[in-house]
């Protein structure tokens, strides 16, 4: 291998640096920046290509964000989102989301609450569990228990992407047309 630096001045392009491998010219940083592509894209787990095992674990909440129909990105439970979600190596999944910001009851006694706590502690959270699988390369989740009671018994289907330790994946639109995405670190 022989460092050439005279083909990169002649043509006058910014300084590179070239070697020459039997009399062809190869652009080094190029090569360089395909190899650090390619693995980070090895690192993206398809969702045709994922196995429940690959998500089983306990993952926290990182993003709870909302796409608005105007292509908008907005924080869909507050600035800093709380949240766990817990998948078994069988299946079977837990989820908690709430929004940081929630304000206390003024009361200690739950059921003394105002319309407005009351309002506030259910659109600042949401929580369920039941059954999660994988199928044509989404997730599958059968919500057997929910806190909007609309979606016990329900099944929802949600395109993901699994890079590593991230998951994300976006919950069916809502009636607005705002589409839900959420994303998950796994915890150690």
């Amino acid at each position: 291998m022989q460092l050439c630096t005279d083909p990169v001045q002649e043509s006058g392009i910014p300084f590179r640096r070239l070697e020459r491998y039997a009399g062809i010219f190869v652009d080094k940083e190029k090569d360089m920046n395909k190899q650090i592509a390619g693995m980070v894209l090895a690192s993206v787990v398809p969702a045709a290509h994922a196995s429940l095992p690959a998500l089983a674990g306990t993952w926290t909440l990182v993003a709870a964000d909302v796409q608005r129909p105007d292509g908008r990105i907005e924080r869909d439970y507050g600035a800093a989102p709380k949240g766990r979600l817990s998948i078994d190596p069988q299946g079977r999944y837990t989820l908690q989301i709430f929004k940081a910001e929630r304000p206390r009851f003024a009361s200690a006694d739950k059921a003394a609450a105002t319309n407005d706590e009351f309002r506030a502690a259910v659109l600042g959270s949401s929580t369920h569990f039941g059954t999660i699988a994988l199928h044509e390369g989404q997730l599958v989740f059968q919500i057997e228990a929910a806190s909007f009671p609309n979606w016990e018994g329900t099944v929802q289907r949600r395109s993901f992407e699994l890079q590593g330790d991230e998951l994300r994946y976006r919950v069916p639109a809502r009636p607005d047309g705002g589409i839900p995405i959420s994303i998950w670190r796994r915890m150690p």
